[in-house]
């Protein structure tokens, strides 16, 4: 029987709650010293599948999708600005930040994954547009997210063009909601369990530590 804990990240890379929930995730790994003891692999999951390729006001994107008021908003990117701080992740978040549609992003995810830069990509994207602004839905600013962990930008981009590609990526997708994931992040270990939102270190580092156990 293998050693190792299989941890598929069901996330999207506009999501807040995704990079917290991951480094929270981190920091229970490394807690219990299983640093290569664990496979980590990116599923796609996309947020707001329907923006325009012009993104959209993330503050009017909320309210209108979940109902919030600005101040509400305020104080959500207040509580999550600190949860960065505590994991050593930045927020920057600002008044004309948008969401993106983030097809391409998932297509590269899964290029990337072919390359075993998967997670280095994902950590990377999550910083483009978190803590550097970016506009995640540019491909120049794709190509650069790709030239920095070392893939190659011509065979990376044009993934945004294949078809097959593309068809991939939206059958994963549909993979993961037809076994019941409607929120993320959702994090599934070995494929038998799994836990939604950004669970506590705590609730995270018991699970791990069961697991490892009975490995």
């Amino acid at each position: 029987m293998s050693n190792r804990i299989k941890i598929d990240i069901v996330s999207d890379v506009v999501c807040p709650w995704c990079i917290v929930g991951y480094k929270r995730l981190e920091k229970a790994i490394n807690e219990l010293g299983l640093q290569d003891s664990i496979d980590i692999e990116w599923q796609p999951f996309q947020l707001n599948p329907y923006v325009g390729k012009d993104g959209e006001n993330l503050f009017n994107h909320i309210m209108k999708k979940y109902g919030n008021t600005r101040e509400d908003n305020v104080r959500m990117r207040e509580n999550l600005t600190g949860f960065g701080e505590e994991l050593g992740f930045a927020f920057q978040f600002f008044d004309e930040m948008k969401t993106y549609n983030t097809q391409d992003v998932h297509q590269l995810l899964d290029y990337a994954k072919t390359q075993n830069r998967q997670h280095d990509l994902a950590m990377r994207l999550f910083s483009a547009y978190f803590t550097e602004k970016q506009d995640i839905s540019n491909r120049e600013v794709l190509a650069a997210q790709l030239k920095a962990v070392g893939l190659d930008v011509s065979e990376g981009l044009a993934q945004l063009d294949d078809s097959s590609v593309r068809e991939r990526v939206e059958k994963n997708q549909s993979y993961w909601r037809e076994l019941g994931v409607s929120s993320v992040p959702t994090i599934v270990f070995n494929r038998e369990s799994a836990v939604s939102g950004a669970q506590p270190v705590e609730v995270l580092t018991q699970i791990l530590s069961e697991l490892h156990a009975g490995r």
